[in-house]
């Protein structure tokens, strides 16, 4: 699997790469061999916990690992006539201007702008040109249309 990811979120996701690695694992192996110390691993409610802060750690670092190999960087579009992955994009929904960056979906954050290419919208304005109009339906039923006015 592919992860389009900007530059910012790939260096965003090696940083926390590599605190697991280094703060984070060793923070867990302090905590594991002080619990060790205090006896009876069996009824040892600090060594259970310990435990399993290192299976989310490490399963973590497995998911950031895939991530970083298999990542596709996001360039900003310099296509003004067809949207895709890596385009600001200026629609309008009942007269209301808005903007949205095309991303990948590891990156979406709806309520800054940034949809995921994956999203019903995104899908929808990928391959579209200025001045035509995409509907999307909501999840009760509605359509909404979005008239596309510029590809910044």
């Amino acid at each position: 699997m592919n992860y389009h990811l900007t530059a910012e979120r790939l260096a965003e996701l090696k940083a926390e790469l590599n605190k697991l690695k280094t703060v984070k694992r060793i923070e867990v192996a302090d905590r594991l061999k002080k619990a060790k110390e205090l006896g009876d691993l069996s009824e040892n409610a600090e060594y259970s916990e310990a435990r399993e802060e290192q299976e989310r750690i490490e399963n973590r670092i497995v998911e950031l690992e895939d991530m970083i190999q298999n990542s596709e960087l996001i360039k900003k579009s310099t296509d003004k006539k067809h949207i895709d992955i890596g385009s600001t994009v200026e629609v309008t929904r009942n007269g209301k201007p808005m903007k949205f960056f095309i991303v990948g979906s590891n990156e979406a954050k709806p309520e800054a702008g940034y949809i995921s290419n994956e999203s019903p919208l995104g899908r929808e304005l990928i391959k579209h040109n200025v001045g035509e109009t995409v509907t999307v339906e909501t999840p009760d039923g509605r359509k909404i249309e979005y008239k596309i006015s510029k590809i910044v």
